[in-house]
């Protein structure tokens, strides 16, 4: 029997140039190996992920999620809670696309992105959860994360992440510190911080170096705490990010892996962003759910220090080999020779 791929697509994303590519994207598909079809998501809450869910219980082999990381986030979210969750597949059409950015697939021609495919590479990402809910890419609180609210969808989706750096040139003067309680592995942190933020993958807010050293898959979230507010420290510490990443050991950073966290606010509220959304308000636990969801990549591009176990298969292999030759007897020829 074939395979079934379902590609669930966000109309309104980005410039809306999906469309027009979207019968040579599900050839491509077809190419693979898939009997594919479409669903365009419509305003409905939770329509992708509705989505997702109905066609995984249905038994499709692989999900392709086609929009900006809102979109990834909802098919994720369809997925993440079964027992049997099928391979996924990203075509970014969004403002930021960082999810695209770390599996090194194009963000700027969804005909390339989708022949990624082709390739027939991938990654068992790691995929976070917040209460009840799911994040691919990264959590969040605090008075730096709140920009993201103010952007207009509209103007995100006209001016892109330019949008976003108005943005928060506009409201990092009026960034002040919250009082927090934030449990983690080995650790407590209890006083006012302008941030904090769980990281999944490398690229957060369409920058690179602020998780210097991630892993996609090692079952633990890159926790970040910026302890000041100042607005020129805070400025410093960006420079600092752009320089390499070498932020992580400015002592207003706490810089820690951790495969859980519990979030509490002392005093007044702390608001959750979860994948660049709203995700509810603190106290809020937080899990990373190692290796949950299989995604295509371009594993090629991918760093090797980012993938702690690409193919588990093939690495027992090679185990098995070398085990195998050791035991072997010695050749006669090199013993007589010595």
């Amino acid at each position: 029997m074939r395979k079934r791929a379902r590609l669930i697509y966000n109309p309104t994303s980005g410039r809306e140039a999906l469309a027009h590519d979207l019968v040579e994207i599900l050839g491509i598909f077809e190419q693979a190996g898939y009997e594919t079809s479409a669903y365009a998501t419509t305003p409905t809450p939770n329509s992708a992920a509705d989505e997702a869910r109905r066609c995984a219980k249905d038994g499709f082999e692989l999900i392709v999620a086609a929009g900006g990381d809102g979109t990834i986030n909802q098919v994720v979210n369809g997925l993440a809670g079964l027992k049997r969750r099928p391979k996924m597949a990203i075509i970014p059409a969004g403002t930021t696309n960082d999810y695209a950015r770390a599996l090194h697939i194009p963000r700027d021609n969804p005909v390339a992105a989708a022949k990624v495919v082709l390739k027939q590479q991938t990654v068992k990402m790691d995929i976070g959860q917040a209460g009840d809910q799911y994040f691919i890419n990264i959590a969040a609180g605090g008075m730096l994360t709140e920009l993201t609210y103010d952007v207009p969808s509209q103007l995100k989706s006209i001016f892109g992440y330019a949008a976003y750096l108005a943005k928060g040139a506009e409201l990092l003067p009026r960034v002040k510190p919250i009082e927090m309680d934030l449990k983690y592995d080995g650790g407590h942190f209890k006083g006012k911080a302008s941030m904090f933020f769980l990281a999944l993958t490398n690229s957060v807010g369409g920058f690179e170096k602020i998780v210097p050293d991630a892993s996609l898959d090692d079952g633990k979230f890159t926790m970040i705490i910026v302890k000041t507010s100042n607005l020129a420290k805070i400025l410093h510490l960006m420079t600092l990010v752009l320089n390499g990443g070498k932020h992580i050991n400015d002592p207003s950073i706490i810089y820690v892996k951790t495969n859980k966290v519990v979030a509490k606010p002392v005093e007044g509220r702390l608001m959750i962003n979860l994948d660049g959304e709203y995700g509810g308000d603190a106290p809020m636990t937080f899990k990373d759910f190692k290796q949950h969801i299989e995604f295509f990549a371009d594993t090629d591009r991918i760093p090797e220090e980012a993938i702690t176990d690409s193919d588990s298969e093939l690495q027992d292999a090679e185990r098995n080999f070398v085990s195998a030759v050791d035991q072997l007897p010695a050749d006669k020829s090199e013993t007589e020779t010595e």
